[in-house]
Formats: structure tokens, sequence, C-alpha cells
């Protein structure tokens, strides 16, 4: 079944904007296991301009599902996560001043890089994902890591939904059968949403994790934490 974590950076991103800490972010991220979240994710950025370290430190023994922290692996960052040892690292190439991710990694020109990676969050018994494009040859790359996992990068199948469902999601279902082949573990995020999302599940149905943020939160403010996650689950079977 495919999992749903929920990306609790916007919520930081709030709380920031006055200083204190309303919203809490630990009680947040406890509301949304509570409401059937299967796992919380992270994402921190060297300005930490939302989620700050010690948010991450912090969460880490309050909670009871898997936590994913994802981000751009500079040595703050790979030494926070060997610190916090989560469920999973999910490995994104952003650089310091993007405002969201916008794209995968090129797996072939980053392959010794990413593979020295995964052998060392390996050593911390920490699962890997690494984050690419439905791009069959940065995914033969990502295999060859040795990473646990990848992430397809969804912005361009949210983006072309609307027009053409069967169009958009065509160069997911191929990447994702060659994930599958492989036989490595299957995640997907960026800019999936309630109006998007059940599709996707339908045409990949062995994706193992979903990870969404910005667009939970959104529907959040309208519909409520606990109805917008339970809305999300519904739209992968559940």
């Amino acid at each position: 079944m495919t999992k749903l974590s929920v990306n609790i950076n916007k919520v930081a991103t709030i709380r920031n904007a006055r200083g204190g800490n309303n919203p809490d972010i630990i009680q947040v991220a406890l509301d949304c296991e509570s409401y059937g979240a299967d796992g919380i994710t992270v994402h921190p950025r060297p300005d930490e301009r939302h989620i700050r370290y010690n948010d991450v430190i912090s969460l880490k023994p309050q909670l009871s599902t898997e936590f994913n922290i994802e981000g751009y692996p500079q040595k703050s960052f790979i030494d926070l996560v060997k610190l916090v040892r989560p469920t999973q690292v999910t490995l994104v190439p952003d650089s310091p001043d993007q405002i969201t991710s916008n794209h995968g990694w090129d797996t072939k020109a980053n392959f010794e890089f990413l593979s020295d990676l995964v052998a060392e969050f390996t050593e911390y018994g920490i699962r890997t994902s690494i984050f690419v494009d439905a791009d069959p040859e940065m995914i033969d790359y990502a295999v060859k890591t040795g990473t646990d996992r990848v992430e397809l990068y969804t912005e361009p199948y949210a983006s072309a939904y609307k027009k053409d469902p069967a169009s958009a999601i065509a160069p997911f279902v191929e990447a994702a059968r060659i994930v599958k082949k492989n036989g490595l573990g299957l995640n997907a995020g960026h800019d999936l949403s309630l109006e998007n999302l059940a599709y996707f599940h339908q045409q990949i149905p062995w994706t193992d994790e979903v990870s969404i943020g910005h667009a939970l939160i959104c529907d959040a403010l309208y519909l409520g934490l606990k109805e917008t996650i339970l809305k999300y689950k519904e739209c992968l079977g559940k």
C-alpha cells in the first residue's frame, strides 16, 4: 500500500514569519500522525527559512511513523542526517538559493558522489532515496549507486495533468516500471494534489510512498488538517 508522508515545511514557514512557536511544529507532526499520516517529511535548507536543524533533531524522538529528511547533501546536511538517523534520507539536487526543487539528479554525471553517499548512509542504517526525473537513463544510473529507492519528480506530470492525463502520466509509468524491474522502491513527490493524486496512484499502484506538503497544507486551510489527510489517503485507496 502507498504511504502518505506529510511534508511540514510550510507549517514552519508560518511559524517563522512571526517568531515564537506558533504553530508548534512538533504538535502538528504528531497531529498528522494521529490523523493517519504514514510518515513525516522535512526539507531543511542552509538558510533555515522553514524547517530548522534544531526542529529536525527535536522531531525524531517524538515520531512514531517513518521520518524522511530530504535535501542537498552538503556537509552540514550529511552530519545532521547521520546524527538523527531517520528512516529515510532523500537526496535532492537543490542549490542553496532555490525556492523549491525543480529537477532531479543527473545521476550519470554525479554517479561517484551519489554512490559514496549511499554507502555512507547505509552504514548508519538509513534507507536512501535519490530524487530523479522520469528519465530511463537517470534511473539506470541511480540503480547502480546501490540506493534503496528513487523518488520521481512529479511536477511535469502535475503541470500537464489538466490538459491530457494519459499523456502526462505515460513517461512516469515507464519510469516506474524500470524502477520495479530493478527491484528498487518507488517514491513520488512535488505538486501532487487532491486533483491529480488518485489518477497517479491508479496508474502506478506499486508506488511505495508519496511525499506531499505545499498542496496539502493549502487544502488544510479550507478543510482542516484532519479532513485533508483523510482525503489524500482516500486518493491512495485507503
